[in-house]
């Protein structure tokens, strides 16, 4: 069998492609020796841009060619799957694909990431979440606490107007505008829909100018028409990167950004724009709805997540032994395996985010209290167009169009996208 992913040693995703090769292999193949099986597994590895390894896979899949096992991003699953590409496991695998004892470790909200229709077409790798970052320094100049939580989008707000009434050069940071290009979708306008209490897509409807995204933009208005956020940070190609360095010197207040800007951005080590003294300084909290039980599910908190998949192809010759190797990359032994010596992340299953995570309060804090109010972008082919028509429609309100404008321009662009205003709800 084979087994493949955007991974390649002394490349990109090293330490990925090593513990395939000198772990998962070895192990699963004594394993299956064992039972008596004589299995031999090989990784292919490729180490390209995300769209060229797509493209790879797309190709192979249509051709019926392809590794037995293969890692896919969660927002290509309803495009692979609209285009036969992948298969449901059960359709695949039969019975067991459901009965996999892995599955009560895998909160129901992470397990959306990998369902299409009602039906799981993969299993998730991994995940991540969003939250409010702050600087307690700042925060205590302001006259504001440490353990900050806000319960609404005022409250937000009452913190920036403290904040600049102290000082600080960049009160409040939520991504804006195209140039950040999907970072202002996962960490800007679709969480405040969420908190609104609206998604992108609902019951395959596209959710066009509706209240819930007037309210989002809005929040947008007060922020950069209110003086609260540098609306020229959200114009420059750079703008995203700067916003982190400025954080790290102190002069954003409030950012709200994925677990990513914990691990690889402010991190002491090694991160793009490190901060000595992180532990000591930023603070974290859940991202409120715009007042509480207002956010999508009646939530009092909301968060976006993403992550990658791993799925059999449908033209694997052993679909229930790539099945096993599946399951067998995410068991608590492999994951543990794959998290240790500095690897840390939030894995798919409670019971090894427990014991991984032990030592780090922000992953922790992801995994407990973030995923399960968690949501998920759409995982379909037309996505991506729309994402970049919502990072329009904040550069909008940024450069001072009014919400309501901002959000009836959005849904004429959005009709011209999805196929016509009966595939919107407005």
């Amino acid at each position: 069998m084979t087994i493949t992913q955007n991974a390649i040693k002394g490349g990109k995703n090293a330490a990925g492609a090593t513990f395939i090769e000198d772990w998962v292999i070895p192990k699963f193949e004594a394993a299956q020796k064992a039972k008596g099986k004589d299995v031999t597994v090989k990784f292919v590895p490729s180490g390209v841009d995300d769209e060229q390894y797509k493209t790879k896979l797309s190709l192979d899949l249509k051709s019926g060619k392809g590794a037995d096992v293969m890692d896919i991003d969660g927002i290509w699953a309803g495009e692979f799957a609209e285009a036969g590409y992948i298969k449901p496991l059960s359709e695949l695998i039969g019975p067991e694909a459901d009965s996999w004892d892995g599955w009560s470790q895998i909160p129901e909200a992470v397990q959306g990431m990998a369902e299409f229709n009602g039906k799981k077409y993969a299993l998730p790798v991994g995940t991540d979440g969003r939250v409010l970052y702050f600087n307690k320094t700042l925060f205590q100049k302001a006259g504001l606490p440490a353990d900050w939580q806000p319960k609404s989008w005022q409250e937000i707000l009452d913190a920036g107007t403290k904040l600049k009434s102290a000082g600080v050069p960049v009160p409040i940071q939520i991504n804006a505008g195209t140039a950040m290009g999907e970072a202002t979708s996962m960490q800007g306008v679709l969480p405040l829909l969420a908190g609104a209490g609206g998604e992108v897509q609902q019951d395959g409807k596209w959710t066009g100018a509706s209240q819930p995204l007037k309210d989002a933009l809005g929040l947008y208005q007060k922020i950069y028409g209110g003086g609260l956020g540098d609306p020229k940070l959200q114009q420059e190609a750079k703008g995203r990167d700067k916003s982190f360095q400025q954080f790290a010197d102190g002069k954003v207040g409030i950012l709200m950004e994925g677990d990513y800007f914990w691990r690889g951005v402010v991190n002491p080590k090694d991160g793009v724009a490190k901060m000595a003294d992180r532990d000591q300084v930023v603070g974290y909290a859940m991202i409120p709805a715009m007042e509480p039980g207002k956010g999508v599910r009646g939530q009092d908190f909301v968060s976006m997540s993403g992550g990658a998949l791993r799925t059999v192809n449908p033209n694997s010759e052993h679909p229930k032994e790539a099945f096993e190797l599946l399951t067998f990359t995410l068991s608590p032994e492999a994951l543990k395996e794959e998290t240790k010596d500095g690897n840390v992340r939030v894995t798919p299953r409670t019971d090894v985010n427990k014991e991984i995570l032990a030592g780090e309060p922000l992953l922790t804090f992801i995994s407990e209290k973030v995923l399960p109010v968690t949501a998920y972008r759409p995982p379909v082919a037309v996505y991506p167009q729309v994402s970049v028509a919502l990072q329009e429609a904040t550069a909008a309100v940024v450069g001072g169009t009014a919400p309501d404008q901002a959000a009836a321009d959005y849904q004429k662009k959005l009709e011209g996208i999805v196929g016509g205003a009966g595939n919107i709800a407005s």
